[in-house]
C-alpha cells in the first residue's frame, strides 16, 4: 500500500458544476491539498460555482479552469462530487464527457461519490467494473454493464466509489491510496472490447445505505 505522501505534488482536476454536494467537494479536497496534492476546480464555465447543502443553497467557490481549457494530460487524477443537479447538467456537456473518458483510456485514478457516478454511466465507462453509488443510480449502472453493489467504498482497478457524505471518510481513505498509486494499466473506454484484470477491495464492511 502507498503512503498518502505518495499525492503529493500530484495534480488533480475536481469536476463539478452548479449543485455540487458541498461536502462531498470540500472534505475531499480539503484531504488533497493537506497530503500536498495540487488541485483545481474545472466547470463548464468561469466564476463560482455554488454548492448544495442541507436541501438548500450553499457557498460558492471560484473555478481554477473552465472546461474549455482544461487539458487531461496536465491532471494526475480526477475527483467527481456528488450533488443531484451536479452530475445531470455536467453530463449534458459533451466536454465534461470527453474529460473524463480521457482519465480512462490512459489509466488515471478517478474517485467519484453519490450521484457523481451518473457522469461515468454517460461517459461509458462503468462496463465490467464494480461499483457503488446512491441507491437510485443503481438501475442506470447495471443497464450500463456495472456490478453495483451496496458498500460504503469500493475501489476497482483505479476507480474509487462511495454512496453518499456518511462514506466520506473511507472514500477520502482510498481516494488518497488510489490517487498515490498513480497509473493503472489504460482502459479504453469501451470495456466490451478490451478489460484488463481488476483489483477489486473486499475489505469495505458492506453496510446498507440510508436514505
Amino acid at each position: 500500500m502507498a503512503g498518502n505522501d505518495g499525492v503529493k505534488g500530484k495534480r488533480v482536476a475536481v469536476l463539478a458544476t452548479h449543485g455540487y454536494e458541498q461536502s462531498e467537494l470540500e472534505e475531499p479536497r480539503r484531504a488533497l491539498d493537506a497530503a500536498g496534492a495540487r488541485t483545481s476546480v474545472v466547470s463548464p464555465s468561469a466564476g463560482e460555482i455554488r454548492s448544495w447543502a442541507d436541501q438548500n443553497w450553499g457557498p460558492s467557490i471560484p473555478v481554477d479552469v473552465t472546461l474549455e481549457q482544461a487539458r487531461g494530460e496536465d491532471f494526475d487524477a480526477l475527483l467527481i462530487p456528488g450533488g443531484v443537479m451536479n452530475p445531470d447538467k455536467l453530463r449534458t456537456e459533451p466536454q465534461a464527457v470527453a474529460f473524463v473518458q480521457h482519465f480512462f483510456e490512459t489509466g488515471k485514478p478517478v474517485a467519484a461519490i453519490c450521484h457523481g457516478l451518473w457522469l461515468l454511466v454517460e461517459a461509458g465507462v462503468v462496463a465490467g467494473r464494480t461499483v457503488t453509488s446512491w441507491p437510485s443510480l443503481r438501475t442506470d449502472i447495471q443497464n450500463a454493464g456495472g456490478d453495483w453493489v451496496d458498500r460504503e467504498v469500493v475501489t476497482d482497478e483505479g476507480l474509487v466509489t462511495s454512496r453518499k457524505p456518511a462514506d466520506l471518510p473511507a472514500f477520502i481513505a482510498k481516494m488518497l491510496e488510489e490517487f498515490a498509486v498513480g497509473m493503472h494499466d489504460p482502459r479504453l473506454a469501451d470495456t466490451t472490447t478490451r478489460r484488463t484484470p481488476r483489483r477489486r477491495d473486499e475489505s469495505a464492511v458492506e453496510r446498507p445505505a440510508s436514505g
